[in-house]
């Protein structure tokens, strides 16, 4: 008998003894006495059917977690200015298109602009570490003495900006430079400057080059340089505070008495510094303090910004605001620096987008064949000569601490048209002079240094004087034909 047959047995049996059929429900309980129960049979179903559903949720979890998993960071290709890693890629230039044309530009006149897509961004450079020892290195630039008005400690609105001055025509030429056969005289060379992109650690052939000075974004108080080439320690602000430290910086210029330094690496560009005017003002106010507690004789320029448009000039002036509220007194510079790039203002677009702190959504919308427009060029650095001397500063050094072209060759910028643009724009710096603008040390020049982007960067390698190899490019060979003795 099964257990099935058992268990209806003893029910009829109940059923049985409620009727009173005593006899018949003892009659089956007897049967069930002396008739043996097969145990019941076990099943297994349920058990493999929950194995089942382990194994295949162990699979689906597994494919999953894969599907999830981020891709592998890119390769770093070669290191960068940018101090700090950027929440944004670096859309400096447009994505090319298949149909891209380049027609070629002569007026500052931006023409229409497209909607690209950016391109990735370079990385983060290290933090310079100072050494303990350095041999001083000589002054870079005698500044003319400043000239910003005073304004009392208790000043609690700024002044009304001063009115630009009008625009004037060079009034002396300090050298003749031929529009043939273009050499820079060996008195003029300590102007010359590239940027180093690797850092100054050596390696590399600045004495070909007859530069007379180098940068490298960082601030170091030992750079392995050439007798004679000249470092501009530059400060950082990328993530709303100094880079180096305070310390650091008193301990750098404390080792090298009398350099010149650069504040800020684009402060006005938001995958570069991007910092906001409050922001500049303050670290500026931090980084001036320390340089100057451990060396008062330092240069310190201000400004960094990509390119003097009037966008930028805003920002500029919402600094100096900033700082006259802030610690109640104009902005301290011995000089002044900027980059003299020519590149699209339009938010969320290519080129360098709009400074923090500005609610516009436009500027200057240059075209990509802007980029090496001979005559922009020389209109922003007038522009910003003119800025200068409306805000205080007329007559001190500026310094040109970047300038080139960024766009890929292809995009219209071949050698042969880049070794125009270089010499064009060293002509420039050498002959362009305003005896009401410039700088009265140095024959009323608009600008005493400037620095060629770069010797070599493989992400923008349009402007590289050498190659990956370490060969010189045509365009390093022009410049050491403009160099040749």
């Amino acid at each position: 008998m099964n257990d099935q047959d058992y268990r209806h047995a003893k029910r009829r049996a109940v059923r049985l003894v409620k009727a009173g059929d005593y006899a018949g429900a003892i009659e089956i309980l007897q049967m069930l006495r002396d008739t043996p129960i097969k145990p019941p049979r076990k099943s297994y179903g349920l058990f493999w059917l929950a194995v089942c559903f382990v194994l295949v949720g162990g699979m689906l979890m597994g494919l999953g977690a894969r599907s999830l998993r981020p891709s592998d960071p890119p390769a770093i290709v070669a290191p960068s200015p940018t101090l700090t890693a950027s929440p944004t890629p670096e859309p400096l230039v447009p994505t090319r298109t298949p149909t891209l044309t380049v027609p070629p530009s002569s007026t500052i006149t931006p023409s229409p602009t497209s909607t690209f897509s950016p391109t990735p961004s370079p990385a983060a450079t290290q933090s310079p570490v100072p050494e303990s020892t350095v041999t001083p290195t000589k002054p870079v630039i005698t500044p003319a003495t400043p000239r910003p008005p005073a304004t009392s400690a208790g000043t609690s609105t700024p002044p009304a900006p001063l009115p630009p001055t009008p625009t004037s025509l060079p009034t002396e030429t300090p050298i003749p430079i031929s529009a043939s056969d273009f050499t820079v005289p060996p008195h003029e060379r300590f102007r010359l400057g590239v940027s180093l992109p690797g850092g100054a650690k050596g390696g590399y052939d600045l004495f070909t080059l007859r530069a007379g000075w180098v940068m490298d974004w960082a601030a170091r108080s030992a750079p392995v340089l050439p007798p004679g080439v000249d470092y501009m320690p530059t400060v950082r602000m990328g993530g709303g505070k100094l880079s180096p430290d305070a310390a650091t910086l008193t301990s750098v210029a404390a080792a090298r008495p009398g350099s010149t330094w650069l504040i800020s690496n684009e402060p006005d560009v938001r995958w570069q510094d991007n910092v906001d005017p409050v922001t500049y003002a303050r670290l500026y106010h931090e980084a001036y303090t320390a340089i100057k507690a451990g060396d008062p004789s330092a240069i310190v320029a201000a400004g960094g910004i990509a390119q003097p448009t009037p966008l930028r000039l805003r920002y500029l002036d919402l600094v100096l605001e900033a700082y006259r509220n802030e610690f109640g007194a104009t902005l301290p510079a011995q000089a002044w620096h900027i980059h003299n790039y020519m590149l699209h203002e339009e938010r969320n677009s290519w080129g360098v987008d709009i400074p923090p702190g500005i609610p516009d959504n436009t500027g200057i919308l240059y075209s990509i064949d802007d980029s090496g427009n001979l005559e922009a060029f020389r209109a922003q650095i007038y522009s910003f000569r003119r800025w200068m001397a409306s805000r205080g500063y007329g007559g001190q050094p500026l310094i040109v601490s970047e300038f080139g072209v960024p766009m890929p060759e292809d995009y219209g910028f071949p050698p042969e048209r880049m070794a125009d643009f270089m010499r064009e724009t060293w002509r420039f710096f050498l002959t362009a002079a305003d005896g009401g603008l410039g700088d009265p040390n140095d024959g009323g020049r608009l600008v005493q240094r400037w620095c060629w982007f770069s010797l070599y960067y493989s992400v923008y390698p349009t402007g590289n004087l050498v190659d990956a190899d370490g060969r010189w490019t045509l365009l390093g060979r022009t410049w050491i034909s403009f160099v040749g003795d």
